[in-house]
């Protein structure tokens, strides 16, 4: 059963969601909040498997909430669910260590599935936002991090960006999934950047993915 704290402001859309999901028998919603500080405090207490973040919240908003969470649980897996595409929405979200980000748009049943997905590891981010990360190159960014990687971390960089789970890329690459662990790992550290979604962030920043 996956756990799920629900964050989101508006209760109509706690109410409508969470019955959903409450009505598929892998996920369980645990708990819910409406704003960043409660959600904070959740998190950390309640450990869940997943977190659905809202953005615009009041009292302290869904990236600052994102990024406390993180810092104190490095572990945890967050995803946005939130109405907003801009910039200065986008990035921060996924800076602060979010692992997908959806849109309310998005029908419930995506949502479920992106929960699922998002649980076995994989970073699902919308076409729209896919395609902000990769029109967009950071003022200054070093290009030459992704220099220090072998072709099978190269190799396994690009699958990370397809969405390709740990267990995917073993079964692809004809590997055991403790060596992609070590590879993973690898890539994050030269990368510089502290998980997969920042990893592929970076691969598409520099172009690494076609």
């Amino acid at each position: 059963m996956i756990k799920v704290l629900f964050v989101d402001d508006h209760e109509m859309v706690r109410i409508g969601v969470s019955a959903y999901l409450s009505s598929q028998p892998d996920i369980d919603v645990i708990a819910e909040a409406d704003d960043g500080t409660q959600a904070v405090d959740l998190a950390l207490d309640l450990r869940p498997d997943i977190i659905l973040m809202d953005l615009v919240m009041k009292e302290m908003d869904g990236i600052q909430a994102t990024k406390k969470i993180i810092e104190a649980w490095p572990e945890a897996k967050i995803i946005i669910v939130t109405s907003f595409l801009d910039d200065e929405k986008v990035y921060p979200a996924l800076e602060a260590g979010a692992t997908s980000y959806m849109l309310k748009t998005s029908k419930a049943s995506e949502i479920a599935k992106a929960i699922r997905s998002t649980y076995e590891g994989q970073s699902i981010l919308e076409p729209e936002v896919t395609g902000k990360i990769m029109n967009r190159m950071r003022a200054g960014q070093d290009t030459a991090l992704h220099e220090q990687l072998t072709e099978r971390e190269k190799e396994i960089l690009l699958l990370m960006a397809k969405g390709k789970s740990n267990q995917e890329i073993a079964n692809e690459l004809y590997i055991a999934l403790k060596t992609v662990k070590v590879h993973v790992s690898n890539i994050l550290g030269k990368l510089e950047v502290h998980d997969r979604t920042q990893a592929v962030i970076y691969a598409f920043q520099n172009k690494l993915v076609e």
